[in-house]
């Protein structure tokens, strides 16, 4: 429910009209009269939306230094992975992000690390039964709000580091200059702490990683009606490849049969940058908006060759490039007092292309291999469009009983063609103003991440150390569910708010992401058959300096029959997934996060926060649990001011405070690549000036 002064909890959106803008002339107020109206244009009416906002972002540990995803990790079902991915409600990835009400595709990379909290004014995570403007990614709409020169004028530099060799100095400016406002944030991080340990020491050898972040922010309002706006960001990161010491090497080549695995120098590089321009207008009962976007991303994985041949009988260089671009408009118009239309479209297209140079060691008749290494060489390009268009009926039966019902038509074209009438059902009943309660009902229709597609020859590799047991390699599909939600909102007084959720997805060719390879990238591939359901249970206080929350989930995630890049597997596992339900590999039983921020002082706040996992799947046919974990953060922060020095921050964290050693992975299970700790204890303190 936007607009709510509540700072985390999930809500159930209720039945609202967008706000008519007011004719006002100073900037600020006519930004703000915009956002509303641009708000109503999309709203989540009957889905559950979790909202965090900038007050809760700085109060918690890390504060405003905060990479998107670990915002995230506070809002109920989500789950932690490695490389800063997350799961939500027993799906991996399949997140639309929204930036100021437009989709954003996702990198190759994952879109989370795009994004500190610095330069957001407030994050919405979107799930349940969406209604039928959201299409295409839908375990989660992560709604970002951007700060704005009007609203948000001034900024601050910051210097934040500590444990692990962390560097990170960043800046954030806005204002505005009449009818023009500009925001603008810019971060530089180095650390030794790149992706996660494949090992239980404090600290992996060869893992630093160095990432520029920037994003900008502006808008002009051409008239106090009309607003054009652009926001652009990048993301330029370099990562080392972590080593696990102590490996034993399996075959000879180059002439060597010996390599210390703890001298590999693997790296890779992630580049992801994005602009959109976007024109709203609102008129009296009509709000619209039309937006054109572009996003580039890019994986490149460069291997030590010949150790990795030595160690493992491949090293295998890859790199990856997409270009996506697109068009979506998104219109309201109040046609009654009772009835709010909204109809929009969407089209984009996306080109792929993948470069693998895997050197291999060549198998005799017994297979055994000799010493005369070579390497395959393939070049693939692909080519997708995206089509879609919906239209819904907001309709206020009553005061109390509102009905959101409408449906959208998508079609796909990728290394597979296909189409799929959605229809959407949102209905929310208030029987009090402290009750909400939410029904819905909706279709889905979820093309696979063009990002991430490949189309391998597989018969190149026969006779290799890189050969397939099966040689069977299937195109992606697209998923379709049956999604059904059943949530409740209930408010104890002024402080104290209690919800819970109810969820059911029904899937035909569910879709799943795994990491084959050496190189840090996901690969898409489907179940013939899945089902996902759950419960969450939440509750939110706040009262003056205190602010409290705690989220609880059960949740089941399971599929069955592998039908779409079979060459990932053995054949004793697809024979185990072909006749029976097996848990997917990032299934998490239970999953629990709880926080708690009090201003103690005059300009001081101490924060915690806790995060449970009763852990993901492994082994095989991912028949068992990686053992559960618990990790705690704290935070503690100090304003003040130096005479004619300005207005300062200090901040100290210590994140995972009890030193707790848990794994994500453990390197086997459907999908799984390679074994992965969760950070071990790291103490970091900051300071900041405000401008």
């Amino acid at each position: 429910m936007r607009g709510l002064p509540l700072a985390l909890v999930p809500c159930l959106a209720a039945a609202q009209e967008a706000s008519p803008v007011i004719e006002l002339d100073p900037i600020e107020v006519q930004s703000s009269r915009l956002d509303t109206a641009r708000t109503g244009i999309a709203p989540s009416l009957g889905a559950s939306v979790t909202r965090i906002d900038r007050d809760t972002i700085e109060r918690l540990p890390q504060g405003g230094g905060a990479s998107l995803n670990q915002v995230l990790l506070q809002a109920p079902g989500v789950v932690q992975e490695a490389q800063g991915d997350l799961h939500v409600r027993g799906d991996h990835r399949n997140l639309q992000y929204r930036i100021n009400g437009v989709i954003i595709p996702e990198a190759i990379s994952g879109f989370g690390q795009l994004f500190d909290a610095r330069g957001l004014r407030a994050v919405e995570l979107v799930t349940g039964a969406l209604p039928a403007q959201f299409g295409y990614r839908t375990a989660g709409i992560v709604d970002i709000g951007l700060r704005s020169g009007a609203q948000d004028p001034g900024g601050s530099a910051s210097l934040y580091g500590g444990s692990f060799g962390q560097f990170q100095p960043s800046l954030a400016y806005g204002g505005a200059v009449g009818p023009f406002e500009y925001y603008v944030t810019g971060s530089y991080l180095r650390s030794d702490r790149g992706f996660e340990n494949p090992t239980s020491a404090p600290q992996a050898i060869h893992n630093s990683t160095e990432q520029v972040r920037g994003l900008v922010n502006m808008a002009w309002l051409l008239d106090d009606r009309t607003r054009l706006s652009f926001i652009g960001g990048t993301n330029q990161s370099r990562f080392q490849i972590p080593n696990v010491p102590g490996q034993a090497p399996q075959f000879t080549a180059f002439g060597q049969d010996s390599y210390d695995s703890a001298s590999l120098r693997a790296r890779q590089w992630q580049r992801s940058s994005f602009g959109l321009l976007a024109v709203q207008h609102s008129h009296g009962a009509l709000d619209v908006q039309v937006s054109a976007f572009m996003r580039q991303t890019s994986i490149s994985y460069v291997p030590d060759t010949v150790g990795e041949v030595i160690l493992s009988g491949v090293g295998a260089e890859t790199r990856k490039r997409n270009t996506s671009i697109g068009l979506q408009g998104d219109a309201s118009w109040r046609l009654a007092e009772a009835h709010t239309l909204r109809a929009g479209f969407f089209v984009s297209g996306d080109v792929t292309r993948n470069i693998a140079n895997s050197t291999v060691l060549p198998l005799d008749a017994q297979g055994a291999t000799f010493d005369a290494p070579y390497t395959i060489r393939e070049r693939g390009r692909i080519e997708g469009q995206l089509y879609g268009v919906y239209a819904q009926d907001e309709w206020r039966i009553t005061d109390q009983l509102t009905l959101n019902f409408g449906g959208r038509f998508d079609v796909m074209n990728q290394q597979v063609n296909a189409s799929q009438l959605s229809p959407r059902a949102n209905l929310v009943w208030r029987p009090s103003d402290a009750t909400t309660v939410s029904l819905g009902y909706a279709r889905y229709f979820t093309p696979p991440p063009s990002e991430l597609l490949t189309s391998p020859a597989l018969y190149r590799y026969v006779g290799t150390t890189l050969a397939p047991e099966v040689l069977q390699a299937s195109p992606a599909r697209p998923e379709r569910a049956h999604y059904f939600n059943l949530g409740l909102r209930h408010r104890i007084g002024e402080n104290l708010t209690l919800g819970a959720e109810a969820y059911y997805r029904s899937v035909r060719d569910m879709q799943d992401l795994g990491q084959f390879g050496s190189a840090y990238i996901f690969s898409p591939y489907n179940y013939r058959e899945g089902r996902v359901f759950g419960t969450e249970l939440s509750a939110q206080w706040r009262r003056g300096a205190l602010l409290a929350y705690g989220n609880l989930t059960l949740s089941r995630s399971e599929g069955r029959g592998l039908v779409s890049n079979q060459y990932f597997w053995s054949e004793a596992e697809l024979a185990q997934v072909q006749k029976k339900f097996v848990r997917t590999d990032h299934d998490q039983l239970i999953t629990g996060s709880a926080g708690v921020a009090y201003n103690v002082w005059e300009g001081g706040n101490i924060s915690s926060t806790l995060l449970y996992g009763s852990g993901m799947r492994r082994g095989f046919a991912n028949s068992q649990v990686v053992t559960p974990y618990v990790t705690v953060n704290l935070g503690l922060s100090q304003e003040f001011t130096i005479a004619g020095g300005g207005k300062w921050t200090a901040r100290l964290d210590v994140l995972n405070l009890f030193d707790r050693s848990y794994q994500l992975r453990d390197g086997t299970g459907i999908g799984v690549g390679a074994p992965q700790y969760g950070m071990r204890r790291g103490i970091f303190a900051g300071l900041s000036r405000t401008l």
